[in-house]
């Protein structure tokens, strides 16, 4: 796994900098995702992706549990399913697709991930 943990630190530094900007420079944010209503929701969203940032560091770090794999990459389709939806119905600038693309890469990522940790826990 050691030899397979590069994206993963990737996923990890991408969550913490998708936390950290609604916070940091909110006029930044807006401008390259489009306007919002709601800014509490921006920052709650943001703020909800901490925990996976933990789950990543745990199967790094700690033990490579495909369950906690499988957390992580529901919560990678869910931010690529919400993306995709909201973008086909016009609702979200196309930046938010770089977004959808990135969680599909992690996916598949951790789809690896579990092939690997199956062949060393069969």
């Amino acid at each position: 796994m050691k030899k397979y943990q590069t994206l993963a630190y990737v996923q990890m530094i991408y969550f913490l900098l998708t936390i950290i900007w609604p916070f940091v420079h909110l006029e930044s944010f807006l401008e390259i995702t489009g306007p919002k209503t709601d800014i509490w929701l921006v920052k709650t969203v943001s703020l909800l992706l901490f925990p996976y940032i933990l789950l990543i560091v745990y199967v790094v770090k700690i033990k490579q549990s495909p369950l906690v794999i499988l957390a992580i990459m529901l919560c990678c389709a869910g931010l690529a399913g919400i993306d995709l939806y909201y973008y086909l119905n016009n609702v979200i600038k196309w930046t938010y697709m770089i977004d959808c693309i990135l969680e599909i890469l992690f996916i598949v990522y951790w789809i690896f991930i579990l092939k690997v940790v199956s062949k060393i826990n069969p």
